[in-house]
């Protein structure tokens, strides 16, 4: 679990993410980047100003969780924000880029990347 407090430590936490991920096609590294970079910065902005972040491959898949000090819990259903807003595509972007989310109160935010070749 790497603990992160500002942006400096998320981009840090982002580049070792990455670069653990050799062998993955680039276009599946960009997504959980991007995935991970959504929920953590969400965190960081609205969850008490403290994110908790894992990560694993296994196998075919990229899990990653991220949760804050605070309870959050996504609702079931992401809808795009419309196209003039400045915010609320968050969720949206990480359910399109991922097989499945789920959350508990343990790991906060879960998602699956899976890796297609």
């Amino acid at each position: 679990m790497i603990v992160i407090e500002n942006f400096d430590m998320l981009r840090a936490a982002l580049a070792a993410m990455c670069g653990e991920l050799a062998g993955v096609p680039e276009e599946v590294v960009f997504d959980s980047k991007l995935v991970a970079n959504e929920l953590l910065s969400n965190v960081l902005q609205h969850g008490g100003g403290r994110a908790y972040f894992s990560y694993v491959r296994e196998g075919n898949e990229i899990k990653i969780s991220v949760r804050g000090e605070h309870a959050f819990r996504p609702p079931e259903r992401s809808a795009c924000a419309d196209v003039t807003a400045e915010r609320g595509r968050g969720i949206f972007l990480v359910d399109a880029l991922s097989e499945r989310r789920a959350y508990s109160e343990q790991e906060g935010v879960s998602v699956v990347i899976v890796i297609r070749k």
